[in-house]
């Protein structure tokens, strides 16, 4: 009887500790997730002296690929090069194991400018992640500040001086369909309370993961104007 009472209390604590796993991974949403992976790249570039791995970095930049499903047609044309440029560094990984790793080869074949090279591809990603940032910035600007004006400012911030006339044309018609503010924030299973922490979480820690590759491109020498 007192191990059948034993086995018993095994597995209500068992039950118990699963419930409570099940309710810890519910609370998870795509920013909070997006952030602890950023925050993650952030302290490995702070604390360890050596170059970021391309692996864990394609693993968080994939999950921001979310942020631009979310946001509708207007990005439908970020998020389709965004996704085919992690994509593909994800594709490097099984022959880079870093980012510099990255920039080294495509200098050394003199590429780096090239179209469809990986290193034009990391800076096509790390735009992307800029536009989040920069987004996040302007959405929590001001309770005045709708999601269209966000977007708009973001965009021309970020992505507007390298694209050409028709995709800036395209990309601003589109943002009158953005959804609204509170619609955005349903979407990210978020509150108007867990959505300001989650976004400076992620504005906070993508900022030195964007400016490390910034510096990478520095050091050999190579603007960041394109």
């Amino acid at each position: 009887m007192d191990l059948w009472r034993k086995e018993e209390t095994n597995m209500s604590i068992i039950r118990n500790v699963m419930d409570e796993e099940e309710t810890f991974e519910d609370s998870a949403t795509p920013i909070s997730v997006m952030a602890d992976a950023f925050e993650e790249l952030t302290r490995s570039i702070s604390t360890s002296s050596e170059d970021l791995r391309l692996v864990p970095f394609c693993d968080a930049c994939s999950l921001v690929s979310v942020l631009f499903r979310c946001l509708g047609i207007a990005f439908k044309f970020a998020e389709l090069e965004y996704i085919s440029k992690v994509n593909d560094l994800v594709e490097a990984s099984k022959t880079f194991d870093t980012l510099k790793n990255i920039l080294d080869h495509d200098v050394e074949n003199d590429s780096v400018r090239t179209q469809g090279s990986r290193s034009r591809n990391l800076r096509r990603v790390r735009q992307g992640l800029d536009l989040i940032r920069a987004l996040f910035e302007q959405f929590l600007s001001s309770d005045d500040c709708s999601l269209r004006e966000a977007a708009s400012s973001a965009y021309a911030q970020v992505c507007a001086p390298y694209h050409k006339w028709a995709i800036r044309t395209a990309v601003f018609a589109g943002m009158y369909a953005l959804p609204s503010k509170q619609r955005l924030i349903e979407q990210l299973n978020e509150t108007d309370h867990s959505v300001e922490k989650e976004m400076r979480r992620y504005i906070n820690a993508s900022l030195p993961v964007i400016e490390y590759i910034d510096k990478l491109y520095i050091s050999k020498n190579i603007s960041l104007d394109w």
